[in-house]
């Protein structure tokens, strides 16, 4: 017989950061901004709080996105708890490409493990992981938020077919300046301005630069500027983050390897400590910057 666990349950899960520039739809960085969740089972009903980033706009029903993915983690368990307290401290901005709903997801379904006894036993970190991807749509944000550190990911069919994730090493100078406007960009939107084929050269190009830009965060981050050159999707993007993406010309024309982050609008450079208060000086007005590291953890119970 299933059983819940006595108590709250706290979980936090790291902001990530997708593409990279040319990995598109396959390389994930997880970063050190972590949202902070803590959820118990109860005798009936749903309560959700919610703090930060999402406040007084998010739903507090069935329809919040970390409760719906609770109920899929649940499901796969086998049983539903008879109500639930949810509480999120939420710190990673949303809608600007820091993998905000992956983290939602990814706690959710962790947070839902956790809370039934010997839950580990029962659903296993893949099986885990594929049901996050399988609520996302695609693994990119999710692998980082789940896994931690740099992830390559996909799934085994263009369409179909179990999502797979491989960690790989990531140089411990290498940080990242974030850069985020005040304006939101949906990742729908995003996506609507990419055209349903690419020149085969653009293709060919990617994937050559996709494959440098592993070999540069494993220890030769002088190689960060070409391998972070993309050929998919960032123009074709421009109208909906004109902003974003002329402060994207403008850092890369200076030598400092700088992409979109995920579907935009934010601006991630990457960069050592020692250059990082140059390019914390290069945020525009009205944005906001931050310093940060990888972060090798991903989501964290306790």
């Amino acid at each position: 017989m299933v059983t819940f666990v006595d108590g709250p349950v706290r979980v936090s899960v790291p902001a990530t950061s997708a593409n990279l520039g040319p990995g598109f739809d396959s390389l994930g960085l997880a970063l050190s901004m972590r949202d902070e969740l803590v959820a118990e089972v109860t005798g009936g009903g749903l309560e959700v709080a919610i703090s930060g980033p999402g406040e007084g706009v998010l739903a507090l029903d069935e329809s919040h996105l970390v409760v719906r993915s609770m109920r899929a983690a649940f499901d796969l368990v086998g049983v539903q708890p008879p109500g639930l307290r949810l509480t999120c401290t939420n710190v990673i901005p949303h809608a600007r490409g820091l993998g905000s709903s992956s983290a939602a997801i990814v706690a959710g379904v962790v947070l839902a493990r956790a809370l039934v006894a010997g839950g580990t036993l029962l659903v296993d970190d893949d099986a885990l992981f594929r049901l996050a991807a399988r609520l996302e749509g695609h693994p990119d944000n999710v692998a980082p938020a789940f896994h931690g550190g740099f992830v390559i990911s996909g799934r085994d069919g263009r369409t179909e077919g179990d999502f797979y994730a491989v960690r790989s090493s990531v140089d411990p100078r290498i940080a990242a300046v974030v850069l985020v406007p005040p304006t939101p960009v949906s990742t729908e939107v995003a996506r609507g301005l990419l055209p349903a084929d690419v020149p085969h050269a653009d293709a060919a190009a990617d994937a050559g630069r996709t494959a440098l830009l592993v070999a540069a965060l494993a220890g030769q981050p002088e190689h960060l500027l070409r391998g972070t050159r993309d050929y998919l999707h960032q123009d074709y993007r421009r109208p909906a983050m004109p902003d974003s993406l002329a402060l994207v010309d403008a850092l890369r024309s200076d030598g400092v390897p700088a992409v979109v982050s995920g579907a935009g609008p934010t601006v991630l450079a990457f960069t050592d400590d020692a250059g990082a208060a140059a390019l914390l000086g290069r945020c525009p007005d009205g944005w906001t910057a931050h310093h940060l590291t990888v972060d090798p953890e991903g989501a964290r119970v306790g």
